[in-house]
């Protein structure tokens, strides 16, 4: 996949020292996606409940706020939260912190910085989510390389919204092509696998327990934690609220049950002793 497909992947660091803050810009840089600095505790765990955070940077030097923010990787562990030291003797504490935290990997200022943006990219959210789901499901019948592509497209935002128009224009189609073509061969349309793929990034995001139903609709770019309780009856059957309890392949397979013949996108009655517009 080129790499202008990629999502640019958001990175927040907690650095209230400026020496650490110029570091972080250096490490980071505009390549490797998105950088937002917080000085304090407060600006850093409010990014998580805004924005959907690819990795988490946290100064093992910083003389306040360094054990609590490095604890919010408990809160959501689907973040990789990597530490920054200068590996003094008295960061020794905070590093072995780190690895009881299950941290990431942890930077030594002068030694790794030329490994950071290799490692944002590959233990981050985006980077992680797009690997795991490279090859399409077998069940989704995506087998054509127009389909391979796009599928690879739209996983590589991990569940961030897409215009389809972009999408179309990355694979020199327009959207119009790009949609009528697509719905080929059992596949499901282009619309409906946009949203399988939101839905299994909402299904990983809802076990972080800093998270509830209403932030991981936001952070996905839902209007509403009502709209991705809707989204997720019509192409899975269950509320948002069970997403937390089902693995990426339940989602898959619910959604590829009801995408078949006689499934409800098949076109059968929600309940055939009572019509169309019976009751569950």
């Amino acid at each position: 996949m080129p790499a202008h497909e990629a999502a640019p992947p958001l990175v927040v660091a907690y650095a209230p020292r400026e020496r650490t803050r110029a570091w972080v810009k250096r490490l980071v840089g505009k390549p490797a996606g998105h950088l937002a600095l917080a000085r304090t505790l407060t600006e850093f765990a409010g990014v998580f409940r805004r924005e959907l955070v690819d990795a988490a940077l946290v100064d093992l030097g910083a003389s306040t706020g360094g054990e609590e923010a490095a604890s919010l990787s408990l809160e959501y562990p689907s973040t990789a939260f990597i530490g920054l030291t200068s590996f003094r003797p008295s960061d020794g504490p905070a590093v072995a912190r780190c690895a009881d935290l299950d941290f990431a990997d942890v930077l030594v200022e002068g030694v790794d910085g030329g490994v950071a943006r290799e490692l944002l990219s590959t233990r981050g959210y985006s980077g992680r989510f797009a690997s795991a789901l490279d090859s399409p499901p077998a069940s989704l019948s995506l087998g054509s390389p127009l389909h391979v592509a796009t599928w690879r497209f739209i996983v590589a935002r991990a569940g961030r919204p897409i215009r389809t128009s972009a999408l179309a224009a990355s694979l020199g189609f327009t959207r119009e092509h790009l949609s009528r073509s697509f719905g080929t061969g059992g596949a499901p349309t282009l619309k409906r696998l946009i949203d399988l793929v939101r839905l299994l990034s909402a299904a990983e995001l809802a076990k972080n327990p800093g998270y509830d139903v209403a932030d991981v609709a936001r952070i996905l770019g839902f209007s509403s934690s009502a709209h991705l309780s809707l989204t997720a009856q019509r192409l899975i059957g269950r509320r948002a609220s069970s997403l937390a309890a089902m693995r990426g392949v339940d989602v898959i397979d619910r959604f590829s049950r009801e995408q078949a013949p006689g499934g409800r996108a098949g076109g059968r009655p929600r309940n055939s002793s009572r019509g169309a517009g019976g009751a569950r």
